[in-house]
């Protein structure tokens, strides 16, 4: 199963200057209990926006066109396609970012867990793709408020191909390349 996991205000605004639009104790506590123990994979920028490196207890693939990029406890892909295929014996990944991986990751994915936050930020200058409204409406109630921020949140799943078997795609080429 391939999951996306993204946290995002109603406007799809995810990041601005290679940092999170918020930083909300109970999502990323979330973040961190779905993806443990499996693989993530992510862009470069993402990656290098986690002031630690790799996250601990995750497999850690990052899709860089450098062919050069390394970094401790992490794996390279040079596309999206090629660092799937390095998860083809893992039963379940996590797609965590950002832009273009996310745009590149939404035809191949099974569903997205989502943390929508009640706020538009239009100053951001990186966005989720959006996915059409029969898929995602922001919430018209929110289920949390962050002590922290005092922003409303909800965390929803949206399922994208609930026909499609729990198989990975193969090893076929693709032109798309991450960041």
């Amino acid at each position: 199963m391939i999951t996306i996991i993204v946290a995002s205000t109603i406007d799809l605004a995810i990041g601005n200057h290679g940092d999170l639009i918020y930083h909300i104790s109970d999502d990323l506590k979330r973040f961190k209990e779905l993806t443990m123990g499996h693989p993530i994979i992510m862009g470069r920028k993402t990656f290098e926006s986690f002031p630690k490196g790799a996250l601990p207890g995750r497999r850690n693939i990052v899709v860089t066109r450098n062919r050069e990029y390394s970094a401790p406890n992490i794996e390279t892909a040079f596309s999206l396609q090629q660092a799937i295929t390095l998860c083809k014996h893992d039963d379940h990944i996590f797609i965590i970012g950002g832009g273009e991986i996310y745009r590149q990751a939404l035809p191949l994915a099974d569903n997205i867990e989502m943390t929508v936050i009640n706020q538009k930020k239009p100053e951001a200058d990186t966005r989720f793709p959006h996915i059409g409204s029969d898929l995602f409406t922001p919430p018209s109630t929110f289920d949390y408020v962050d002590p922290k921020s005092g922003v409303e949140y909800s965390f929803i799943n949206i399922a994208l191909r609930p026909d499609r078997p729990a198989t990975f795609p193969g090893t076929e080429a693709t032109s798309a390349q991450g960041t």
